[in-house]
């Protein structure tokens, strides 16, 4: 598990302490934990670093629980949170739910939940910063092509080939599926979205590669299996003419950005 911070933020510093020292004992030493007595306090200490996951009191004075996960809505890097409370009040809780809170923990907190919890939102956070990395890889001219394509037969051969990445198949199958010719079919295609059969097929499976490279644990061999190459020496070499690096270094390089 990689180095995260910690946000606790509760008005009684019993129960702030607690919970700190609480999670000080599980993390040992391996994520940094900070405290706050109120929302400003914790809006302050937002502002001066990256906060991973934010456990609040859902009742403070002068700023609510819910009003400080309000306040920091619109920040670059949100943190995951969780919420703390003595009530079970059901309108505190489906709030909570609409402001993308993971969690719900009712006073007095046990140990074994809030450590589940929090090893939760640990993940919920890296599976986030993830998808946010994926994200910014999308090839725009596989998704203007998906957009932009007329013709019902090149939307059914699209359709054919995201739902068949994970295996070969030919422009000639395509065709077959489509029922045209081979040849009018390539002249069609390569007509409606400005690139050949071959390339959009290429680019395709790539970009499903990168994201597995990205959210998933698999070895370079399983995820050229995965999208459709039957040996990872060709996925190797394919992705390297598209992408200027192989597989390995695209997963090292990109799995920095999630793990600082």
């Amino acid at each position: 598990m990689n180095f995260r911070t910690i946000l606790i933020v509760d008005d009684e510093p019993r129960a702030r302490q607690g919970l700190k020292k609480t999670l000080e004992s599980w993390s040992a030493g391996k994520h940094e934990i900070f405290c706050a007595a109120n929302g400003e306090e914790a809006i302050n200490m937002m502002n001066q670093r990256t906060i991973h996951l934010l456990i609040t009191d859902i009742r403070m004075p002068e700023m609510t629980g819910l009003k400080l996960i309000k306040s920091i809505e619109k920040q670059k890097s949100k943190p995951v949170v969780i919420i703390i409370s003595a009530y079970s009040e059901f309108e505190y809780a489906q709030e909570a739910i609409t402001l993308g809170v993971v969690n719900y923990l009712l006073k007095p907190i046990d140990k074994h939940k809030l450590i589940h919890a929090v090893e939760q939102a640990i993940k919920i956070w890296e599976e986030r910063q993830k998808a946010a990395v994926v994200e910014k890889m999308i090839d725009n001219r596989v998704i203007n092509i998906q957009e932009g394509t007329r013709s019902q037969v090149v939307k059914e051969a699209i359709q054919f080939i995201h739902e068949n990445l994970n295996r070969p198949f030919s422009l000639r199958e395509v065709s077959s599926f489509v029922h045209l010719n081979p040849s009018y079919f390539s002249t069609l295609f390569k007509e409606e979205t400005n690139m050949t059969f071959s390339e959009y097929v290429t680019r395709c499976r790539l970009q499903k590669a990168k994201s597995l490279l990205i959210t998933t644990d698999l070895s370079i061999a399983e995820i050229a299996e995965e999208v459709g190459y039957q040996t990872a020496k060709y996925f190797i070499k394919l992705f390297k003419e598209f992408e200027g690096i192989t597989p390995y270094q695209f997963r090292k390089e990109n799995l920095k950005k999630v793990e600082f």
